[in-house]
């Protein structure tokens, strides 16, 4: 069980995988709704309208929509969400599919075989890579 602060109203509270109090995270759901409902509502809104309809700050907007929380619509011309690496348009997140697929290809590392001695005529000898065979 860990102890922390709500990074928002300074209370202790128990960590969940989520930073923040449970009074401040049912707060945070309920902006969450409301940005929600006004987007859907309101698709031709820009940022500042959709803070000033919401009660919700425009950098916490900004927030759901690059965690993937929020998605815009297609026909919503007004807040422009760019990728971070090349700056296309994008509706959600940080990175358009194109630069999170190549980023994601870059990580994972490519598949090579196992080390195989000429010696072991395909089998695995366990002792060739064992600390205390070594030793003797």
């Amino acid at each position: 069980m860990e102890l922390r602060n709500c990074p928002v109203c300074g209370k202790l509270f128990v960590y969940n995988h989520i930073n923040l109090c449970p009074e401040c995270l049912k707060k945070d759901e309920e902006d969450f709704d409301k940005v929600r409902e006004f987007i859907n509502n309101n698709p031709k809104a820009t940022i500042e309208e959709v803070s000033e309809g919401t009660g919700v700050s425009a950098r916490k907007i900004l927030e759901y929509l690059k965690a993937g929380r929020l998605m815009l619509q297609s026909n919503n011309t007004n807040i422009v969400l760019k990728c971070e690496i090349c700056e296309e348009p994008i509706l959600t997140g940080r990175l358009c599919e194109k630069c999170s697929r190549k980023l994601r290809n870059n990580l994972i590392p490519d598949k090579k075989p196992m080390f195989v001695d000429k010696n072991m005529k395909g089998k695995l000898h366990l002792s060739k890579f064992s600390k205390d065979e070594r030793r003797r």
